[in-house]
Formats: structure tokens, C-alpha cells, sequence
């Protein structure tokens, strides 16, 4: 709310130091091809990358908003499973694939957010599981279309004739999505829109008697996230080539949340850092045969024990007043 009282010199440094890190995101990303020894490296990357974009929309929904989630993975599942049904048994183009099935998945869920985000706490967290358990059950129930628990294959992502393949094509598409997502996160928050968000995540009382549309405005953000994770799920089951009812199952969707919560909630480059450690940490801790899980599940009590705002958020603030 701070930024409502904003003097124009103070909005300035804040669009100029939003500025400067996009520029410094954009530079790493283009740098980072450099270092990458190998297929291995990239396919880490790219898996950082799609779920930083998928993240940074659910963070606006429970970091901004305040609304929890526990469901995120069914929508990005769904979003695989329709673009690979329509590709594979209708031979729609892959684009428009992709375009229906975020449609649908967007329709969904519209249809549920009326009913669900009337809820609030664990109710809506318990509801929100129960619609992605829901996703998960019809995919691995509709053998005929989804291969059932075995998955089905897909083939490549074709674009006015070219064919996207290979970890170093899909990295730069990826990487070019993660920036675009970063900046349209980064001017919805700073919009009116943005405000409103950040306004009910305070106070929704507050806010419904400032004339805010809380109801509007709720089912406008989790509309938002889920057909961002449709996207990244219909991109990714094309990358991947072969996908699994696993990617709507509800362990994933834990991971997705806690990603939002490690890196910082209410911060864009938190979402992003979250990301990256909880997609890198398997790898990392791979050595640790059978003590991968314990020290996995040790490094997020630690986290959120002493950087309960999130690792980003923490870090920044304590750096602000060093500089104080």
C-alpha cells in the first residue's frame, strides 16, 4: 500500500530499478548458454524456467492476493493432457492445441472460482486439493484418450512449419517466456489491478468497504494462474515428448506452493529463486541415496524457521537496513 503514497521521484527509482533487473535477468539468460556443458544441464535449466513462469503466477494468487492453492498441478497437467489429446487423436496444429486447452482449462476454472474462492484458510486449500485430485483422477481414468497410468506420447511443437526440438531450441523458448512472464507480473502489480490484489490480501474487509469487487478480482487471478500453468503444461508435454498422469498429481502441486513460499510470497524474483533451488535440490542431493527426502524436508524447516518471509524477501530487507 505503500506504493499508493508514492512520490514521483520515488516511483521513478522503482521503474528505473525494475528496469535495471529485467535487463540483468535478459543478460543472464543470454550469457547462461555458455556455461552449459551438456543436454543434462539444459534440461535442468528449461525445467527451472517452466516452472518459474508457472510459479510466478500462483505467487500472484497466494503471495499477492491471498488466496491458497493446492490444486496448481491439475491445472498444468490438464493443460498437457488436452494439448496432447487434440494433437495426437484429432491432429489439431499444436498452437491451437494449446490455445483450446487453455480455453478449457480457464473455463474450468471460472466455473469452480464462484464456488471455491468464497472459502477461506484451510477450507479453500482443502477445496482447491480436492479439484486437482479431481484433474488427476479423470487423466489416469480416461485410458482411451490419456493412456491411463502408462502416459502417452507427443510428438513435436510445429510453428508456420518449423519444428521446435532439442534442450537448446526449447531453452530459448523458455527463456524468452520467463522474461516476457516476469515483465507482465511486474506491470500487473504495479497497475491499479495489481494494487487492488494486494489491497484484499491485507484486508478483504478493507477492501470490499474501499469499493473493490473482491469476487471479480479473485476469480480474475486464479483464472490467470491456472491458464498460465495450462500454457506451461501444453509446452511442456511437447519438450518432454511423453507425459504422465505425475504431472497433475498432487505431490506436485505441494512442490509448486512450496516454491512460492522458499523463495518469497509477494515477490517476483522470489518466485523465480524458489524455483530454481527446489528444481535443483533433487539433483544436488542425488548423491544422498535414501537421505535425499530427509535433507530436502531439513533445508525447508531451516528456511522457514529463520527467513519465514521467504529466502528473497528476508535477504532484501535485511540488506535495506544494512544500507540504512
Amino acid at each position: 500500500m505503500s506504493s499508493l503514497a508514492a512520490t514521483p521521484t520515488q516511483a521513478a527509482e522503482k521503474a528505473q530499478s525494475r528496469w535495471i533487473a529485467i535487463a540483468a535477468l535478459v543478460a543472464f539468460m543470454a550469457v547462461l548458454p555458455l556455461v552449459l556443458p551438456n543436454a543434462f544441464y539444459y534440461d535442468v535449466v528449461i525445467r527451472m524456467c517452466i516452472n518459474a513462469i508457472i510459479v510466478l503466477g500462483l505467487n500472484l494468487l497466494i503471495g499477492y492476493t491471498g488466496q491458497i492453492s493446492l490444486g496448481h498441478a491439475g491445472f498444468y497437467g490438464g493443460g498437457a493432457y488436452v494439448s496432447a489429446i487434440l494433437v495426437e487423436h484429432y491432429n489439431v496444429a499444436p498452437p491451437l492445441a494449446l490455445i483450446a486447452a487453455a480455453v478449457a482449462i480457464g473455463l474450468i476454472a471460472w466455473l469452480v472460482a464462484g464456488a471455491i474462492l468464497r472459502l477461506k484458510g484451510h477450507y479453500l486449500a482443502m477445496a482447491t486439493l480436492g479439484l486437482g485430485i479431481i484433474i488427476s483422477i479423470v487423466i489416469t481414468n480416461e485410458a482411451a484418450f490419456t493412456g491411463g497410468p502408462d502416459g502417452m506420447s507427443i510428438s513435436d511443437f510445429k510453428l508456420f512449419g518449423l519444428r521446435i526440438s532439442g534442450e537448446k531450441q526449447w531453452y530459448w523458448v523458455f527463456a524468452g517466456l520467463l522474461v516476457l512472464a516476469v515483465i507482465l507480473a511486474q506491470n500487473l502489480i504495479d497497475s491499479p489491478a495489481g494494487r487492488a490484489l494486494q489491497a484484499l490480501h491485507g484486508s478483504e474487509i478493507a477492501a470490499r468497504v474501499s469499493g473493490i469487487p473482491a469476487a471479480k478480482f479473485k476469480t480474475r487471478v486464479f483464472v490467470l494462474s491456472a491458464v498460465i500453468a495450462s500454457l506451461m503444461g501444453s509446452l511442456s508435454a511437447h519438450y518432454m515428448g511423453f507425459i504422465t498422469p505425475g504431472l497433475a498429481a498432487f505431490p506436485h502441486s505441494v512442490e509448486l506452493v512450496t516454491m512460492v513460499v522458499v523463495g518469497g510470497m509477494a515477490s517476483i524474483y522470489g518466485s523465480l529463486f524458489g524455483a530454481a533451488l527446489l528444481t535443483a535440490l533433487p539433483q544436488l542431493l542425488a548423491r544422498f541415496e535414501g537421505w535425499e527426502t530427509v535433507i530436502f524436508g531439513v533445508i525447508l524447516v531451516v528456511t522457514m524457521i529463520f527467513l519465514p518471509r521467504g529466502v528473497v524477501p528476508t535477504l532484501a530487507a535485511r540488506l535495506r537496513r544494512k544500507g540504512a
